[in-house]
């Protein structure tokens, strides 16, 4: 075999020529050399179109005539496709010269899902299988393990979904050789994407945009940014914006697509980077809400909110995305005063891993601070009622609302008693009919985004201290914080938002309370400039005002 055969940038230009494709570009010799030298653990991420499935197939077959004795496994998100790769693959050994050799002989097996190549000794597994990442992975043993795109909308939609994919690729390890290498080939859907965790697994991860990133966006990408696009931007600031791959998609061709995209969409499948996505996707910020000490008795009449890095709470665990922080009030106007009203709002638990959540929210001047918030373990146990009941005394509120959708209101008769004992305040039941996500996401957005949702330091403390006895990989998924940053309007999006869901009712209830007071005020305001404009007409025309009962009857 030729010397240069080994190099495989060299086979590709073969293989290409073999597929009468024009010359390989830049960019895909360079994402070739990188799949032969890169680490055991590699991701790549490049730009829609720039065809690393097929350069990974080729790669495949290079392994191959390297190593007929290799097995290789090509896992994708559904079967379908990592069968065409495969697919792909044999037809590259039976068209190829160079290859022949390589093809499967009558005793061996040769079919889209698992083939062997020709100077393959017998073995259990095939010289290349496709599975889909959804199917039965245990049993099968490779030296090379290519993840293609294993992540799809259709398997990552929600936190259940991706849970699951976590665990199903967790399972690369136990069928991996000793020495063998795992490769993602992927684009990221979020900032929540496994491709964006892998690092914290061990894997490097090598990016190639459309286009020559502007200097903000590269130093986010830091590490993961190709060598080769850093260079092309070299240190003039004329050459960000420009396409690293001209050969492929020149700068007409991406304004064309851009335009079909749209900004956003442009942005994930182009550029790769999600934070246009996420900004869009998750509404609810840490940052907009105002984090201060909260009395449970009085409250200051305005608390002003800023987003200034003087104000940010340092010492306060955040547990946001990127870039989100905890802000203090840039100033705190007015005496404090007892508040205008305080609810509590109860979420049962039912069987399982969820927890009986609680929020007590207070209004005052129009502002709504939690002053109190969390989850107890259990539902209907004698601790957690007596623990719900002394909490309504301690934040000494005027009425306590329960969700009654589960248990048709069993959970209220059984609380009844608790609170009467320890403090007597009226219990009332509400109901929901709407899909949760976006009723917690209309409630919460609006308030949290004019500043008007002040949380006290000691609950998010509290919040973020409470889940240390769970597993570690779960902990954070009980939390407020981390429920209010990762829910989305897709069903289901979360696996456990009992917290979040509870603060919502309570917000709700204020958000109701204050819109009832406002509409009140608009009537009372019609109804006096009725009152004016009658007492006007009667005194220009009859010279009098009109008779009282006219008027003030009721």
């Amino acid at each position: 075999m030729d010397e240069r055969i080994h190099d495989f940038r060299n086979f590709l230009y073969l293989a290409w020529e073999q597929l009468r494709l024009p010359d390989p570009t830049p960019v895909q010799y360079d994402i070739a050399d990188y799949l032969q030298n890169g680490p055991k653990r590699s991701c790549i991420m490049a730009f829609r179109g720039v065809g690393k499935s097929w350069i990974t197939s080729v790669f495949v077959c290079h392994q191959l005539l390297l190593d007929p004795q290799r097995n290789i496994l090509v896992v994708s998100a559904s079967k379908a496709r990592a069968d065409d790769f495969s697919t792909f693959t044999l037809r590259l050994i039976s068209e190829m010269p160079m290859l022949q050799h390589l093809r499967p002989r009558e005793n061996q097996r040769n079919s889209k899902i698992a083939f062997d190549v020709g100077p393959a000794t017998a073995s259990h597994a095939p010289s290349v299988t496709s599975r889909g990442i959804t199917g039965q992975i245990t049993g099968a043993r490779a030296d090379l393990i290519v993840a293609d795109d294993v992540e799809s909308l259709n398997n990552s939609a929600t936190q259940t979904m991706r849970d699951k994919l976590s665990e199903s690729i967790k399972e690369f390890d136990a069928v991996l050789k000793p020495d063998g290498r795992v490769v993602y080939l992927g684009t990221p859907q979020s900032e929540q994407s496994i491709y964006n965790v892998l690092p914290q697994r061990g894997y490097e991860t090598r990016i190639w945009p459309a286009r020559i990133p502007p200097e903000k966006q590269q130093k986010k990408m830091e590490d993961t940014l190709a060598p080769m696009v850093k260079r092309l931007s070299g240190d003039s600031k004329d050459d960000y914006g420009k396409p690293t791959d001209p050969q492929r998609f020149d700068e007409h061709d991406l304004l064309e697509r851009e335009a079909s995209y749209g900004r956003s969409g442009f942005a994930l499948q182009f550029m790769l980077d999600t934070s246009l996505s996420d900004q869009s996707r998750y509404p609810l910020k840490l940052s907009d809400l105002v984090v201060m000490h909260l009395n449970p008795e009085t409250a200051p009449e305005k608390a002003i909110w800023a987003a200034s890095p003087d104000l940010i709470w340092k010492d306060l665990p955040c547990v946001g995305f990127a870039g989100d922080r905890y802000y203090r009030p840039m100033q705190v106007q007015g005496d404090w005063k007892p508040y205008s009203g305080s609810v509590m709002a109860i979420d049962p638990s039912g069987r399982g891993a969820d927890e009986t959540a609680y929020a007590v929210a207070k209004t005052h001047h129009g502002q709504i601070l939690i002053t109190a918030a969390g989850g107890l373990p259990g539902g209907y146990e004698e601790g957690t009622l007596q623990r719900l009941a002394d909490i309504a005394k301690e934040q000494k509120v005027n009425k306590i609302i329960i969700e009654s959708n589960f248990g048709d209101g069993m959970f209220t008769k059984l609380l009844t008693p608790y609170v009467t004992k320890t403090y007597p305040v009226t219990l009332e039941e509400v109901r929901h009919s709407t899909q949760k996500e976006r009723r917690i996401i209309d409630t919460l957005e609006p308030v949290m985004n004019q500043h008007r949702l002040i949380v006290d330091y000691g609950v998010l403390m509290d919040d973020y201290d409470s889940t240390k006895g769970k597993p570690q990989e779960m902990a954070l998924k009980y939390t407020l914080a981390y429920q209010m940053t990762r829910i989305t309007k897709d069903r289901g999006a979360l696996k456990h938002d009992d917290r979040l869901d509870v603060l919502a009712m309570a917000v709700q209830y204020w958000v109701d309370h204050m819109a009832q007071d406002r509409d009140k005020a608009i009537s009372r305001a019609k109804e006096q400039a009725f009152r004016d404009e009658l007492e006007k007409f009667t005194t220009q025309v009859i010279g009098g005002s009109p008779k009282p009962q006219l008027w003030m009857k009721r």
